[in-house]
């Protein structure tokens, strides 16, 4: 049976669902009322969410179980091989996947993808280097870019 867990972030409140198969959605929204309890089978990912939002974790470990099609599943399996800290293109990944006419359907995938944060859609962005969508809102895919390579203070010495 599902569960779901409600937590803060930077981003807003985070709603986790998951059962014993892993966790199949990861949103954040502006409105919901936090959890008082974690439900033991989510226990894991809220912990590792929280340590990623306190600049501690890179990569995360535990079970995903999202709910799309073949196809989707393959784009957001493609998305977890962008380095923490990195971006690539709509066009890179495309033609990573193998059909650069895809190039639609990839982008409409990523819009569906069920665990932000985690499978990083966040860092696809345009050809042109732009943020372009996304489906929390520009400026959260700007905050997780930032976060995730914050600008380095540069030394005048």
């Amino acid at each position: 049976m599902e569960q779901t867990a409600y937590i803060e972030s930077p981003l807003g409140i985070t709603t986790i669902i998951g059962d014993e198969e892993g966790v199949s959605v990861i949103s954040v929204t502006q409105e919901g009322e936090l959890s008082a309890e974690i439900p033991e089978v989510l226990q894991e990912a809220v912990r590792q969410l929280q340590e990623y939002f306190e600049g501690k974790r890179t990569d995360f470990t535990f079970k995903l179980n999202p709910k799309g099609t073949e196809f989707q599943q393959k784009v957001w399996k493609s998305l977890l091989e962008i380095p923490y800290g990195k971006t690539v293109s709509y066009m890179d990944q495309t033609k990573k996947l193998g059909d650069i006419k895809a190039i639609r359907a990839v982008a409409s995938a990523n819009g569906k993808n069920p665990l932000w944060i985690v499978v990083p859609c966040h860092r696809v962005i345009g050809t042109n280097g732009s943020l372009t969508g996304y489906a929390g809102g520009i400026w959260r895919k700007k905050w997780l870019l930032e976060h995730e390579n914050p600008t380095q203070q540069q030394s005048l010495f």
